[in-house]
């Protein structure tokens, strides 16, 4: 009985599946015959647009106007940090890092509005973070884990980044020091 029922239901989607295929051809084929609005590409501008999309796909080097950096992410168990190579724009590239770092930290109980990053005379960075107002977890109640991942991950961003020459990092949060 089941083995029946297979086969009814084979049998009708390869139908539903013809048919389809079968109109679309047809509207195909109508549209040509009522169209003159679209030319076929001739060889000559196939062969250039294979050219420059074969360039586009085999470019090594990173897009005009950005600057390479390597950003930091937690392992799965938050045993080491694992870089990750990106581009950011070299105005501002160490907020742009940082930013990319805490994008990956936003969760569906934990939110972050926004961030600060000034680098003093001495090297130290400082990222003062804003918790978003609807984030239904603090700071101080992250896991561990959740902290490596955070504040690891951004603490080796910029300390290992011989770009910008950071000796340390320090995180507050509006103005006040965070103690980890």
């Amino acid at each position: 009985m089941m083995n029946l029922i297979k086969k009814s239901i084979a049998g009708v989607l390869t139908s539903a599946i013809a048919l389809s295929l079968s109109s679309c051809a047809t509207s195909i084929a109508s549209y040509e015959k009522n169209s003159n609005a679209i030319a076929a590409p001739t060889a000559t501008e196939i062969t250039e647009s294979q050219a420059t999309l074969k360039s586009l796909l085999t470019e090594t080097s990173p897009p005009k106007n950005t600057l390479p950096v390597t950003i930091y992410q937690a392992d799965d168990r938050c045993e080491t940090l694992i870089p990750k190579s990106v581009t950011v724009p070299p105005q501002r590239s160490v907020e742009a890092a940082v930013g990319k770092v805490i994008a990956q930290r936003d969760t569906a109980d934990f939110s972050l509005a926004g961030y600060r990053v000034s680098i003093n005379q001495n090297r130290v960075a400082t990222i003062d973070l804003r918790l978003a107002p609807s984030s239904k977890r603090q700071l101080v109640s992250l896991s561990s884990c959740e902290q490596f991942a955070l504040f690891g991950s951004l603490r080796k961003t910029l300390t290992a980044n011989q770009t910008w020459n950071i000796k340390d990092v320090r995180f507050t949060q509006q103005g006040e020091d965070i103690y980890l």
